[in-house]
């Protein structure tokens, strides 16, 4: 805990057997009250290490993708009495021991949600971040800023902590499955106006880290521009999108009752490992 909030850590896997063991070592355990690790259908040994390591095991029955991993990871966290939630990726390309800090500046109450940037600082190419992503990171996050009138350093880093307040009242649910969940989610945070820090994250690119190829990051960052002109419609009172729908929030218990009958928020089926 941190001043008196419950802390959980939650980590998206998908083919982590190799780099999981090494994650979990650096994560801060003093101040974090659970570890749950939510497998969208690894066909390598993930599960396996996550129960020897003792963490608190969700699977998909089949590969939902990224963002529905994400909606399982937030949705057992709040389940769970969650004050802070610390999303961190199983694929050690971030260090685990900024969970603290990261932790501690929503537990201040200054801010709702924290990012863990590459770009700050300069970790991002001293890393190995490929050369082109590096490109597409800084032209998306500047067409983002000037668009959504923000001033992240980038909108792109899979390093992430939010209060529950955030997770309970963002329309999660309209977001997509895939990997621009992550995006749109930071979109509606600014939407919603609440508070983003950033923090300075050293980051490593080496082969067992998982990546989006070059096509799969051409198809992100169209959706990241479709995002974005999605918020300045609606800002515009031009139209309206589902994706701002303030009824469609993520709310614990009672999404969960319903994603296990099917509801179209996710219809993915959970085995508690």
């Amino acid at each position: 805990m941190i001043a008196g909030k419950k802390v959980i850590v939650v980590m998206p896997a998908y083919n982590a057997a190799q780099t999981l063991k090494q994650t979990y070592d650096e994560i801060p355990h003093d101040i974090v009250d659970e570890i749950l690790l939510v497998d969208d259908n690894s066909s390598d040994d993930t599960i396996i290490v996550a129960k020897q390591i003792g963490l608190t095991v969700f699977s998909h029955d089949r590969n939902y993708g990224y963002g529905r991993n994400q909606k399982t990871c937030y949705l057992e966290a709040l389940r769970r009495g969650a004050d802070i939630v610390v999303m961190i990726h199983p694929d050690y390309q971030y260090t685990p021991r900024l969970a603290l800090a990261m932790a501690s500046m929503i537990a201040s109450g200054l801010y709702d949600i924290t990012l863990g940037s590459r770009i700050l600082g300069g970790g991002a190419l001293r890393g190995g971040m490929p050369l082109y992503k590096y490109v597409f990171n800084r032209i998306l996050t500047a067409f983002q800023n000037l668009l959504l009138g923000s001033k992240l350093s980038e909108f792109h880093t899979g390093y992430r902590a939010f209060s529950k307040k955030v997770l309970e009242s963002l329309p999660l649910n309209e977001n997509a499955d895939g990997f621009i969940f992550d995006n749109e989610m930071l979109v509606q945070a600014i939407y919603f106006g609440y508070g983003i820090a950033e923090i300075t994250c050293p980051t490593k690119y080496f082969k067992e880290a998982s990546s989006i190829g070059f096509f799969s990051s051409c198809i992100y960052g169209l959706g990241v521009l479709l995002c974005s002109i999605k918020y300045r419609l609606q800002r515009m009172h031009v139209w309206k999108f589902r994706i701002f729908n303030e009824k469609g929030r993520l709310l614990g218990d009672t999404y969960y009752a319903e994603l296990q009958q099917g509801a179209p928020m996710s219809q993915a089926k959970f085995i508690v490992q």
